[in-house]
């Protein structure tokens, strides 16, 4: 599964971008025999993050049958909450999660209270992963996210 980040006119940002191509390659070694691509729209109500992501890996080969999409959620805990449901359709217990370093121990956290096995894999060209700064700040959100999804949904 790949966790959205922005779209722009209908293009991947860079971070996605590089989370898609992540996706494409792990496809490509066989090791992901579907991919579920995840987001809603952002301020471009034209697409969606799922949507862009499936439409930029069907321009670099991969085919269409092999991609899910869930282009309604617009958290990673709606992205999960999606993910799992999509994967119980499949009869799927484990799934290889694709994001930045940072943000997949709370993705493996919320698919683990699931009961999903899930192998992360960060993408490794990300631009965020190459500022320290941008890495730092975004380390700090998902601190203060994973403390409080444990304080919302884990009592």
């Amino acid at each position: 599964m790949v966790f959205g980040a922005a779209q722009y006119e209908g293009q991947p940002s860079p971070v996605f971008k590089a989370r898609l191509d992540h996706a494409f390659d792990l496809e490509e070694a066989g090791l992901a025999p579907l991919v579920i691509t995840t987001g809603a729209s952002g301020g471009d109500t034209r697409y969606t993050e799922a949507g862009v992501g499936r439409d930029y890996l069907i321009q670099q080969g991969m085919s269409a049958e092999k991609i899910l999409t869930d282009p309604a959620s617009r958290t990673t805990y709606q992205s999960v909450q999606a993910v799992v449901r999509i994967l119980a359709e499949h009869q799927a217990r484990s799934c290889i999660a694709v994001s930045d370093g940072f943000h997949l121990y709370r993705i493996k956290l919320m698919l683990a209270a699931a009961g999903i096995t899930t192998y992360a894999s960060p993408a490794p060209g990300s631009p965020i992963e190459a500022d320290g700064w941008s890495r730092t700040l975004h380390t700090l959100y998902e601190m203060a996210s994973t403390s409080a999804w444990y304080l919302t949904f884990r009592r």
